[in-house]
């Protein structure tokens, strides 16, 4: 119970940060770090990954901090490939996860994850899943060209990376549980509303995710797959995407 007591007192300000945000305020500051990370390709996601990924989840400034009990808390936005062409509108997501070790100060952290196949897809249509349990997730690969990835990387479910004082790199973020984030979406489309329904193309985009749009068709010139992400990701669930590349 202490430290769980701990736990929560050293990610009580960190939360408070976040109180004060309102959803286009974070919606913003998405767009910002993904603009601001494929600005450099030499040093951002490769193109080619980006352009195979199923969906895209993006935290700016997820919250780090401990001393002997750390903590991670953020919140961000996912958006899914859609049946022809373009990303969804973005649904909000909270990433919360706990570590213990010996960890002193604090840290913010920009993160991106992309999910690579319709089983990492499908995690997001679910209420929510904990990464490298649930879900397979690797450190994704930096610059411009994917050919020294690992098998580990080439098999994963899910990529990640993280920016933290400048610098960009991938990091495995396994323990961390993902989740929709249910007060923000309710606050950004004013009215209730499921990750599910926006991820699956339901929802039409509010005027504040334009840009975030925007920029994710600007750096990922591909076609949509050719069917609906929730019949993709039902497909993924039953194993019939694999049997299907089998033949």
């Amino acid at each position: 119970m202490r430290k769980v007591a701990l736990a929560i007192s050293l990610l009580s300000p960190a939360m408070l940060m976040y109180a004060g945000d309102t959803a286009n305020e974070r919606l913003s500051d998405a767009t910002s770090v993904f603009n601001e990370i494929m600005a450099t390709p030499d040093k951002g996601i490769p193109q080619d990954l980006l352009e195979k990924a199923h969906c895209i989840v993006i935290v700016p400034g997820l919250k780090q901090a401990g001393f002997v009990v750390g903590g991670k808390f953020g919140r961000g936005f996912a958006s899914c490939r859609q049946t022809g062409g373009g990303w969804t509108a973005p649904a909000a997501m909270r990433i919360e996860g706990g570590s213990f070790g010996f960890q002193i100060g604090a840290s913010s952290t920009d993160v991106v994850m992309l999910m690579m196949n319709e089983r990492g897809m499908r995690r997001l249509l679910e209420d929510k899943f904990t990464l490298g349990a649930e879900a397979s997730v690797a450190a994704g690969p930096v610059g411009r060209q994917t050919t020294a990835m690992t098998d580990a990387q080439m098999s994963a479910e899910i990529l990640s990376w993280s920016r933290s004082k400048g610098l960009f790199a991938g990091i495995a973020l396994s323990g961390a549980t993902l989740r929709p984030d249910h007060d923000v979406n309710n606050e950004l489309y004013g009215r209730k509303v499921e990750a599910r329904e926006i991820l699956t193309g339901s929802v039409a985009p509010t005027a504040a995710a334009r840009p975030l749009l925007n920029a994710l068709n600007r750096y990922s010139h591909v076609e949509a797959k050719d069917r609906p992400v929730e019949t993709r990701a039902k497909d993924a669930v039953e194993g019939g995407a694999d049997r299907t590349k089998k033949k």
